[in-house]
């Protein structure tokens, strides 16, 4: 018998209050550990493996994603991806991209699992669950999620869910067991942003009901550093990406826009903005402002 996972979304005994999970500086608190950099970033699309290196470093990510099917490992020069990361620098974050169904899904993350731990890895517990629909749209299959993440978390994994910005379909992937869940922002590689924020948000209300600290990531779809900045300041606890980098004119400078934008995102909605008016508000107060009077 595998052992009873835990209830991921219960909150940690351990855990620091509130408030200094709300501080700028609170570290992103996922699957038990902790890290400095709430951007996440994949390793996928580069033009070579030095470029994704540098892109890497640039972003600040401590969290990257791999696709483990074999076909993605090597480039065309025979050359593996996990020799080319700095193993000890990255957790890395195996993913099921390119799975249709819950079975195929769990067998990739098996494998992800055997592959890191034999390298030694602390993300070898971990996966990026992805049960996509179709190829077209490659949007996550709800059922095919659900299904999936309990027969992981049965397994001992930590899931990091894909899923769509439905928020009752990400409130059933959570319940599922979950230790965080990833609505979408718009369909993977689409660089469209977060087309739906009045459902980001209700995916973070429904989600964090029980535990506020439960972590909730924005996942795919960016295309621009302003599209990191609305995610982190709608609430969102990090942001996971990979096309918006890899395929920028610049992927190095690109990084460093992400990095820079998760960061200005994540203070802006801790600062508060101010409230939306129809009508101006000055600046200055009008009392005391000097009048002139004609004549005089």
């Amino acid at each position: 018998m595998p052992p009873s996972a835990p209830n991921a979304h219960t909150p940690e005994p351990s855990a620091p209050p509130l408030s200094a999970r709300l501080s700028p500086e609170a570290p992103l608190r996922l699957a038990g550990r902790e890290f400095g950099s709430r951007l996440i970033v994949g390793t996928g699309k580069y033009a070579s493996h030095q470029l994704m290196r540098d892109a890497l470093d640039a972003s600040g990510a401590q969290v990257v994603t791999v696709a483990v099917r074999r076909e993605r490992l090597y480039n065309a020069q025979g050359q593996s991806l996990l020799d080319a990361l700095d193993l000890g620098r990255y957790t890395v974050l195996p993913n099921t991209a390119g799975c249709f169904t819950a079975e195929d899904a769990v067998r990739v993350a098996r494998l992800g699992r055997e592959l890191l731990e034999q390298l030694g890895n602390p993300g070898s517990g971990w996966v990026k669950l992805e049960v996509l629909g179709d190829k077209k749209t490659l949007l996550p299959d709800p059922v095919g999620t659900i299904e999936a993440t309990a027969a992981l978390v049965r397994d001992g994994f930590q899931v990091l869910a894909y899923c769509s910005d439905d928020p009752i379909a990400a409130l059933r992937v959570r319940d599922a067991g979950a230790a965080a869940v990833m609505p979408a922002g718009s369909p993977i590689g689409s660089g469209q942003g977060v087309l739906n924020s009045a459902n980001i948000l209700l995916c973070l209300e429904l989600l964090k009901s029980a535990d506020p600290g439960y972590p909730v990531i924005v996942d795919a779809g960016v295309g621009a550093a302003s599209d990191v900045s609305v995610a982190m300041e709608l609430g969102a606890d990090g942001v996971l990406l990979n096309t918006a980098i890899a395929h920028a004119g610049d992927p190095v400078l690109m990084a460093r826009a992400m990095r820079a934008a998760c960061r200005a995102g994540r203070d802006s909605y801790l600062a508060g903005r101010i409230a939306r008016r129809l009508y101006a508000s000055a600046s200055s107060p009008w009392q005391g402002a000097i009048s002139y009077i004609p004549g005089e």
